[in-house]
């Protein structure tokens, strides 16, 4: 059961799998982390600290399970950093550039997951669950610096 919540059941054995791990963190954040935010930024980074650490937990016993130090089918690290990348964004709850800005945030946490620049790769190197999650948080508060600035300066144009 573990294993399997961990690679989100069939999505991890896809082709591709960090992608929809990301892509099933993006509909998380659309239809249940967004709720979270209309009570309060404290409620949302209280229910993605309590999801991140949830998916160390489980992806460390995943892996020791499957015997892999970082199984491509463990995707619940995608999951669960996803919804960090629009935390404190304003910008990507309203307004009409909203979409693009969400749709943004999901290709910039892509990039920095698969290309794991700025000591993401180092992060890998930790133990157990924590290696296997936390490169994919920093991914995700890379992605969220930089879809800051880029809604910053749209809404400044």
């Amino acid at each position: 059961m573990i294993v399997s919540v961990a690679t989100l059941g069939p999505l991890g054995r896809l082709k591709a799998p960090g992608t929809w791990g990301s892509a099933a963190g993006l509909l998380w954040w659309a239809l249940v982390v967004r709720l979270a935010h209309a009570k309060g930024w404290q409620h949302e980074l209280a229910f993605d600290a309590l999801v991140v650490l949830t998916a160390i937990l489980l992806c460390g016993v995943a892996a020791a399970i499957l015997g892999k130090k970082d199984p491509s089918e463990i995707v619940l690290d995608e999951f669960a950093a996803m919804p960090l990348v629009f935390l404190f964004n304003p910008y990507v709850h309203q307004g009409a550039s909203s979409l693009l800005l969400i749709l943004l945030g999901f290709l910039l946490f892509r990039l920095f997951d698969i290309t794991k620049p700025f000591g993401i790769k180092a992060l890998e190197k930790l133990p157990g669950g924590f290696g296997i999650v936390l490169d994919d948080v920093m991914a995700a508060l890379y992605a969220n610096l930089a879809l800051q600035a880029v809604a910053r300066l749209w809404a400044f144009l």
